[in-house]
């Protein structure tokens, strides 16, 4: 059973649509320069109203470990997801306390020493586009994500995923997981999703 992980939430509609279209875990950007950004208060008042078994996920680009920290207890975020340039110490420092995953953004290769430098949960597979630290719905060489498998970490693949493409995408690579948002929105409106978009993803992820 692949899971799934709806990112990019804005509001308690989407977010409960997300669930009852079969998502596993549900993403909240908290990176300012994103158009998904929503803050802690309003994330805190969506995770309230979450499901026991779904996992609210926090993404951060390049902040502060305090500033984390501080968002992660407040808002009852489970699992952080670092985006940026963030240390392989800097990441170990969460891990007794939350779900750690780190995200790369992949070009035209995989650097397995900089994965391995990594003692995380798990490895976010996302395409990389310059000067956009993701969400760009463009998606990279599947094969390079498969051939990370062999390190025995679980891999999310993420990157332009959508409900056309992502089974192939499962097939190729066979990932833990599958991180989308982007490809379940509405054209020109990022953090707005459509609700029929989510149930055909999570459907095609394993072939309801």
């Amino acid at each position: 059973m692949i899971r799934v992980k709806i990112c990019g939430i804005t509001n308690e509609k989407d977010a409960l649509d997300a669930v009852k279209a079969g998502a596993d875990a549900i993403g909240f950007i908290f990176y300012k320069k994103s158009p998904r950004y929503v803050g802690p208060f309003k994330a805190k008042k969506i995770i309230d109203i979450l499901p026991p078994f779904v996992t609210p996920v926090g993404v951060f680009v390049d902040q502060t470990e305090g500033a984390v920290k501080e968002i992660l207890r407040y808002s009852g975020i489970r699992a952080a997801q670092f985006h940026g340039k963030e240390s392989p110490e800097y990441c170990r420092r969460f891990k007794r306390d939350f779900t750690v995953i780190k995200a790369f953004r992949i070009e035209d290769r995989l650097d397995e020493d900089l994965l391995k430098s990594y003692e995380v949960h798990a490895y976010l597979l996302d395409t990389f586009v310059e000067g956009v630290e993701g969400g760009t719905g463009q998606t990279f060489n599947w094969q390079l994500a498969r051939s990370a498998k062999s390190m025995n970490v679980p891999i999310i693949l993420s990157g332009g995923l959508n409900y056309n493409n992502v089974s192939e995408a499962v097939a190729t690579v066979g990932p833990y997981a599958v991180d989308v948002s982007s490809g379940v929105e509405e054209g020109g409106h990022p953090g707005k999703k459509l609700k029929r978009s989510m149930e055909l993803f999570c459907q095609n992820v394993n072939g309801v």
